[in-house]
């Protein structure tokens, strides 16, 4: 009898499953017991009846026969609530399901339900009004992170050993550095984003939350590959996990920027980062060189030209949903109408290539940037950001006075944009300086979703007793190389799978 869900990775699951050691049916019923039993708030649905089917009919033989696996809510699976974790959408239920999802079932995963998610993908925290927050299971009452918080959550958790993720501008790797996790970021177009494959932002990839670079290897040869409906989806890999440990890394040039992009970093955590990244360059042979890297951070831009493919969602429900919506993500809707127009699109659209040209430069001179993955250990679970004593945003809309004064101020900016073109990029402008915290949350991996290059978030031991990532980016479709020197870091400075507090609490109960 089984009693608890496994606690290794799902690669070692499906070994076990083909052994005779564990069967798929008794390895659901613990999942489903033990999400049951979890204050973590890693799950916003669970269907019992259809994970139960797919167990007993599980082929053992595909690469992820009969893993009890988290779908996050952002994807959609037919028959699903499809909510996209907002009030907005509780009552609806997905017609169809998204590639990514088919494809992973047809690798014999079992579903066993949705992992929360931030409303609309729109934050990097674990909080919606729909669900409520979503714990860290490092310590509860610290953020998973977003926007696939959940789905990192359960894998960390050890309800699940695989769970499915989306990173539009860091949201498998933000989580992943939160919660211990591998978290990889692969080319633009590696996994198909179809249907709906919007052409903006076209900064989003799938994949998933990992206990080891394996599973995430493996993840990437189930899911990947063109579909017609994605004209951007790239073509099928040989195979990323056949291909683990063949790549030389001895040689490569390494350039090691903590703070990628300007991103100030919480005390201990770049002398942290630099220390595990020599002990990587000295495990590998790699060369670290020195470079020079200026970035523009322009996320303010970048996160009000992601709001038309919301208003492609919620359409005509605007503005009268608006109360139904989180705080932030109202007020972000409320910014781009009035503040984006045709300047800031032009203006975000100059940063973006000279991002690109930036990057460019980089990588004609090294294989990899190290870089961390978040500014610090992760913080408050009911924060929205990083800042622990708030922000000027944060204060605005903490009360019903604050909102109204915000909502009169952006109308009147809307009114001013009419007459001054270029007064929009003035006020994003004041936005980023005076909350940058909203800026600096996400601005160390956006880089490399507006690039489109690899990127990927590694397990790098502890900060105050918290993990963080390091964060290693390659050139675009080397991502194999990417897994390789993860694989490196994994062998030499193997990281728990599940967090610490999980196994204790295993021992203590058992030892009981």
């Amino acid at each position: 009898m089984t009693d608890q869900p496994w606690q290794g990775d799902a690669c070692s699951l499906v070994d076990a499953f083909r052994s005779g050691d564990r069967s798929p049916v008794e390895e659901l019923g613990a999942t489903l017991d033990a999400i049951e039993e979890s204050d973590l708030n890693a799950f916003s649905f669970v269907d019992p009846e259809r994970a139960r089917s797919a167990a007993l009919d599980a082929d053992v033989s595909l690469p992820f026969g009969g893993v009890p696996t988290g779908i996050k809510e952002l994807e959609q699976l037919e028959g699903w609530p499809n909510t996209e974790a907002s009030l907005v959408f509780k009552d609806r239920v997905a017609d169809h399901t998204s590639v990514h999802v088919s494809r992973l079932l047809a690798g014999g995963a079992t579903p066993v339900g949705l992992t929360t998610a931030s409303e609309f993908g729109g934050l990097n925290v674990s909080v919606t009004k729909l669900n409520g927050v979503t714990h860290n299971p490092w310590e509860h009452g610290r953020t998973a992170g977003g926007s696939s918080g959940g789905s990192a959550s359960a894998v960390a958790g050890g309800l699940v050993s695989l769970a499915c993720g989306g990173d539009g501008g860091g949201s498998i790797r933000i989580p992943a550095g939160y919660n211990g996790l591998l978290g990889m970021k692969g080319t633009f177009g590696r996994i198909p984003r179809s249907p709906n494959a919007y052409s903006r932002p076209n900064t989003v990839v799938l994949g998933n939350l990992a206990r080891s670079v394996r599973d995430a290897a493996r993840y990437f040869d189930v899911c990947g590959g063109l579909d017609t409906g994605d004209p951007t989806s790239l073509p099928k890999h040989s195979g990323f996990e056949a291909g683990l440990g063949t790549h030389e890394l001895r040689g490569r040039r390494v350039a090691v920027i903590p703070d990628l992009g300007g991103v100030p970093l919480d005390e201990g955590v770049e002398e942290h980062l630099l220390a595990q990244a020599e002990q990587l360059i000295a495990n590998t042979g790699m060369i670290r060189v020195d470079v020079e890297a200026t970035l523009p951070n322009f996320i303010a831009h970048w996160m009000m030209g992601n709001m038309s493919t919301l208003m492609v969602d919620i359409g005509k429900l605007w503005p009268g949903c608006a109360d139904d919506l989180t705080d932030e993500v109202s007020a972000g809707v409320r910014m781009s109408q009035s503040l984006y127009n045709l300047r800031t699109a032009a203006k975000a659209e100059a940063l973006r290539v000279e991002l690109n040209e930036a990057m460019g430069r980089l990588f004609d001179q090294v294989d990899f940037i190290i870089a961390a993955t978040n500014p610090g250990p992760a913080f408050a679970a009911e924060a929205t950001t990083s800042n622990p004593d708030g922000s000027t945003l944060e204060a605005a809309l903490a009360g019903a006075p604050g909102k109204l004064a915000l909502r009169s101020a952006l109308g009147l900016a809307r009114l001013g944009s009419a007459a001054v073109t270029n007064l929009p990029n003035s006020l994003i402008s004041a936005f980023a300086n005076r909350n940058p915290e909203f800026v600096a949350m996400g601005g160390l991996t956006v880089t490399s979703n507006v690039y489109g290059n690899p990127a990927v978030s590694i397990p790098a031991g502890t900060v105050r007793g918290l993990p963080v990532g390091m964060q290693v980016l390659a050139r675009h479709y080397q991502d194999d190389l990417l897994f390789d020197v993860a694989l490196a870091k994994e062998r030499h400075a193997p990281w728990p799978m599940v967090a610490p507090a999980v196994t204790n609490a295993t021992a203590t109960s058992t030892s009981v």
